[in-house]
């Protein structure tokens, strides 16, 4: 993780930037998942509300070297200022860049309903206090390959530390335990 990759996203009056983001995210995830890769992080140095423009892509200089010769934006590139591969600053922080996921959703009731966990006549409780416990963290939307339905991934930022954490990142470049150096 001494190396990364930024990405800005460059939007115009087509393209707004978290629909950018979203699509470029989609495509990193893409290509993540061809290469089965627990080694590359990212981070979104200007998230507050939302995301913001830049993703930073974490990894080694070879890592990072094999993920851009795959291409991976593809017509996206027009898009999007990528910089070179280049090294962590010294002096940098880290921190956890993380999924954050509510223990409660549609999908989840839906499941419950078909195996007879709960009954029909508690659907309207489970509903309501679903969308009591909703999530007001930063999140992108991102579109299913296979079956084209959207979802949101939410992210969430640990606490800044001194020291990294050595852990895997899923194939979203997201970790429970590994820390990114944060700058």
């Amino acid at each position: 993780m001494n190396y990364y990759i930024d990405i800005t996203v460059k939007p115009d009056s087509e393209m707004r930037e978290n629909l950018l983001m979203n699509k470029v995210y989609t495509k990193l995830h893409l290509v993540l998942s061809s290469l089965k890769s627990m080694d590359i992080g990212v981070s979104f140095p200007n998230c507050r509300v939302i995301v913001g423009s830049v993703l930073r892509i974490h990894a080694s200089a070879e890592r990072l070297d094999e993920l851009q010769s795959k291409s991976w934006l593809g017509g996206l590139i027009g898009y999007c200022n990528v910089t070179k591969i280049l090294p962590v600053p010294d002096g940098a922080r880290y921190r956890i860049c993380s999924r954050k996921q509510t223990n409660m959703s549609k999908a989840k009731l839906n499941r419950l309903l078909k195996r007879g966990s709960i009954q029909q006549d508690q659907v309207k409780a489970y509903v309501a206090k679903m969308f009591q416990q909703g999530i007001s963290n930063p999140y992108l939307e991102l579109e299913s390959a296979s079956n084209g339905h959207k979802h949101r991934r939410y992210i969430a930022l640990g606490t800044i530390i001194d020291s990294p954490t050595s852990g895997t990142f899923d194939q979203f470049g997201l970790s429970k335990d590994a820390s990114i150096p944060w700058f």
